[in-house]
């Protein structure tokens, strides 16, 4: 199927459910990219064992599409003082859900019962805070389905995909907030900084 070798079709069709991709994720350590910025393809990820949020969320839509299900992807994108974060989205009984690679203990797995992509989106903004607690989230992009990239191969490749990233800085994005909301934002508190430093993987 799509030209995948048998013990990464095994591993990702076992996947078959959101709740199982996430889980997988969650087993994954993260990505530091020690040897610089990396976008590692779906295979990589598989073969390397571990992996950063864009390349978890492309191996999530990748094991969401060999269940008949569209890879459906979505950027949030920060201000200056913070990282953009993309998850992949999918769809249950009409409402949306997502699921998240991050080694935090925030911005994680979200349950399909949003009624709007928007809604799934602004779920993320109290979350979004760095360590000064200045809560960063803008704007996000509306799903963008990873079949477009089928033709560059980024179901099989083993090089990195970095059109797939690219891609998703350059497409629309909507805003979040107004200007008045954020000249009014009150900062994180400082337990939920301490919180927001749990992570994952040391």
């Amino acid at each position: 199927m799509f030209d995948l070798g048998k013990k990464e079709l095994k591993i990702l069709k076992a996947l078959n459910t959101p709740g199982k991709i996430q889980d997988f994720l969650n087993q994954l350590p993260n990505n530091r990219e020690e040897d610089g910025d990396s976008f590692l393809s779906p295979m990589s990820v598989l073969e390397k064992k571990f992996c950063h949020c864009t390349e978890g969320a492309i191996l999530a839509a990748l094991a969401l599409r060999l269940q008949g299900e569209p890879p459906l992807v979505m950027d949030l994108m920060a201000n200056k003082h913070d990282f953009d974060h993309v998850v992949t989205l999918f769809k249950r009984y009409g409402k949306w859900g997502a699921i998240s690679k991050t080694n935090h203990s925030v911005l994680r797995y979200r349950e399909p019962i949003y009624s709007s992509i928007h809604e799934l989106a602004i779920s993320y903004f109290h979350e979004y805070f760095d360590k000064q607690g200045r809560k960063n989230l803008r704007s996000y992009s509306l799903p963008v389905n990873l079949k477009r990239f089928d033709k560059l191969g980024w179901m099989t490749s083993k090089n990195d995909i970095y059109y797939i990233p690219e891609y998703l800085a350059e497409v629309k994005h909507y805003p979040l907030l107004s200007h008045k909301q954020i000249r009014n934002l009150r900062r994180a508190d400082a337990i939920e900084i301490e919180v927001g430093e749990i992570v994952e993987w040391k």
